[in-house]
C-alpha cells in the first residue's frame, strides 16, 4: 500500500526487532491516515527536495513492539505519527533545518547528532502541529533548539 509517491506502508512498519520476536507490528486501519499525512506533510517533501532516497529507520511501532525495544507505549510512532529517518549523503543537520524552515510538524528531535550524516531525525505530524524543535544526547539529553554538536 502506497503512502505518498515514494513511500509504503511495508517500509513504514518494517522492524528487525519485530521479525527477530515474533511481533506483529501491522497497524490498524485507524493509524493509515496519521502515517499518509506524515508521509504527505514531511516526508515526501524531504524526498523530492534532496532528490535523494530517505531510509526510515522507525515509523509506525505497535505497543508490543515498543514494549520489545524499551520506548513507551505513549510514544507517537504508536500513534502512526512519527518517524524516524535518514537522507543518504546528506548531513542529518542540513535536512532538520530545511524540515523546519519549510514543513509542518509537531516535533522535530536532531537525534545523537555528533556532525554529518550521525545520528538521525526524529519527525511528527499532528493536525495542530507544536512546532517543536528539539536536539537530544546521550551526555546533555533534550535541548530546545537544533543544536550542533
Amino acid at each position: 500500500m502506497k503512502l505518498s509517491k515514494n513511500f509504503s506502508l511495508q517500509e513504514m512498519t518494517k522492524s528487525q526487532t519485530a521479525l527477530r520476536k515474533g511481533i506483529d507490528n501491522t497497524p490498524t486501519p485507524d493509524k493509515i491516515e496519521p502515517l499518509t499525512l506524515l508521509c504527505e506533510r514531511v516526508l515526501q517533501p524531504v524526498r523530492d527536495h534532496f532528490d535523494r532516497p530517505v531510509t526510515i529507520t522507525s515509523g509506525y511501532r505497535s505497543p508490543d513492539l515498543c514494549v520489545a525495544i524499551g520506548s513507551k507505549v505513549t510514544s507517537q510512532h504508536t500513534k502512526g505519527q512519527a518517524a524516524d529517518f535518514e537522507v543518504s549523503g546528506v548531513s542529518n543537520m542540513e535536512v532538520a533545518q530545511w524540515v523546519a524552515d519549510n514543513c509542518e510538524f509537531d516535533q522535530l528531535i536532531l537525534e545523537c547528532y555528533t556532525g554529518g550524516n550521525t545520528g538521525w531525525i526524529h519527525c511528527s505530524y499532528v493536525h495542530e502541529p507544536r512546532k517543536e524543535l528539539l536536539t537530544y544526547d546521550r551526555q546533555n539529553g533534550y535541548r530546545k533548539g537544533l543544536l550542533d554538536s
